[in-house]
Parts: structure tokens; sequence; C-alpha cells
């Protein structure tokens, strides 16, 4: 009896022992699932960090382009006023004449440096209002730049387009109507749609190739941008590259993975440019 009793509690310490060892385990395993699905979060914003990090960089390497090429243009009215003065002295030229002539370049110089204080200014507020409407998820296949007074709104193209189509998936709508709101919000501004693919050959029924396909994608965001969000057809053009624009070599997976995109252009109106070069002082007389 006294063994019975002995066996049937050593085998209720071994059931209990395996349910506990057994609880154990199921912990361990959720804690380790919750972790890896920790580290996996982490690395998602350390890219997307890495990826605004990258964007800012360029953005600044824009900015010191454009002062660079501004400072070229300065240098070269400065020689022409030069010039002028010194053809003045050759010439006996009324002297009223050619300060008129120098404050008029000054007048100028003083516009075009008001006209892209603005424009900048412009930009940089069109990009924050952006920015700050798009989600954390949203922002890791949407890159915002400003280069040289331009705005530059890239979309990777699996958020846009069902799989080797140019037909708009329904995940994209949400991501369209904020960047159309602003869009119209800026109504000085005209946009370019631009597809762009990798080097992989496609041919399908009514898509040719590489061009039909970026040229097709481009069409169907602009019609979707006129149509559902009512942004103005005037404002818009649509245009593709094909594979012919890429951002980096088209031999890794990654490569081709950043070079399926398309870009949504967003720029001041051409008659402002030409109505500032019409206004350009005439320094031939």
């Amino acid at each position: 009896m006294k063994t019975n009793v002995l066996f049937a509690t050593l085998a209720a310490g071994l059931l209990l022992s395996s349910c506990a060892m057994k609880k154990d385990l199921v912990s361990c395993r959720e804690e380790n699932k919750s972790l890896t699905n920790s580290l996996q979060t982490l690395k998602e914003e350390l890219a997307a960090k890495n990826s605004r990090i990258t964007s800012m960089e360029e953005q600044q390497k824009g900015m010191q382009q454009a002062l660079a090429a501004t400072e070229s243009k300065y240098n070269k009215m400065q020689e022409s006023l030069n010039q002028s003065l010194q053809n003045a002295n050759q010439n006996n030229v009324n002297l009223e004449k050619l300060v008129d002539q120098i404050n008029e370049s000054n007048q100028y110089i003083r516009h075009l440096v008001e006209v892209k204080s603005k424009s900048d200014s412009l930009n940089m507020v069109l990009t924050n209002n952006l920015t700050r409407s798009l989600s954390k998820e949203e922002l890791k296949e949407v890159d915002v730049q400003v280069l040289k007074g331009v705005v530059y709104i890239s979309l990777a193209d699996n958020m846009l387009y069902q799989s080797g189509s140019y037909e708009i998936n329904n995940r994209a709508a949400e991501t369209l109507s904020k960047i159309a709101k602003i869009i119209k919000d800026y109504k000085d501004y005209d946009v370019l749609i631009e597809g762009n693919t990798d080097n992989v050959p496609i041919s399908r029924e009514n898509i040719r190739n590489n061009w039909d396909l970026s040229c097709l994608r481009a069409s169907s965001v602009v019609q979707e941008l006129q149509t559902k969000y009512g942004v103005d057809p005037k404002r818009l053009t649509a245009g593709g590259r094909g594979e012919y624009n890429p951002l980096q070599s088209n031999d890794t997976d990654l490569g081709k993975q950043r070079n399926r995109r398309t870009q949504i252009i967003i720029t001041p109106k051409l008659d402002e440019f030409m109505e500032l070069i019409g206004e350009a002082p005439d320094t031939n007389d």
C-alpha cells in the first residue's frame, strides 16, 4: 500500500513538473516572438530614418549647387557691368545712362533673390505639410525631396499598382488623396507625373515594353488625381522614362525595386519663369 502511494506521489510530481515546463516553454516562445517583432520594427524605423538622412543630404547638396550657380550668374553679370564701364570710358557714354543701367541691373538681381527666396520658402512649406500628413508606414514607401526649387515625391510601384500592371490598387487611395490635397492647396504650381521602371523586359497585351508601362502608369496616376480627387487637369502632365532613369544599378533586386517608381514633380508654372526672363534688363545699349 505504501509503495502504491509513493508511486502515485512521484507520478503526480512528474506530471506537475511537465506542465510547468510546458508553460515555461510557451512563455519563452511568446517572449521570443515579441522580441523578434520589436527587432523588426526597430530595423524598419532605422531604415526609414537612414532614408530621411540621405534625402536631407541630397537636398543640402542641391541647395549648395543652386547657390553656386547663382554666384556664377552674379559674377558674369558683374563682369558685364565692368565691361560696360570700360566701354563707357572709351566711347564717352553718357554717365547718367550708365548709372540707370547699373541700378536696373541691381534691381533685377534683387528681384531674382526675392523670387528664389519666395520659391524656396513655399517649397519648404509644401514639403513639410506633405511629410506631416503622411503616416509612418507611408513614409517608408514615399520619398519627398526639394532639389533646385522643385519638389520631388517618389512613390514605390508596389504601393500604387497591381503587380505587372498599370492599374491603381486600393491601398494607394489614401496616399494619393493626401498628395492631391497638397497639390490643390498650391494652385500656382504645375505637376508632372513621371513613370520609371527597372530593366526587366515586359511584353503583355497592350503593353509592348517598359516605355509603354511607364507611360501608362503615369497616365493612370494623372487620371486618378483628376477624376477621384478633383485636381485641375490643366496643371497635370503625364510622362514615362522607361528604364532609362535609374536611381541604382539594376544588378540587384534592391536596385530594381528602387528603380520601379513613379515621381510626382511639383514645379512653379512655366509662364512665371518666362515672365521673369522678360523682365531681364537689356545690357546691350
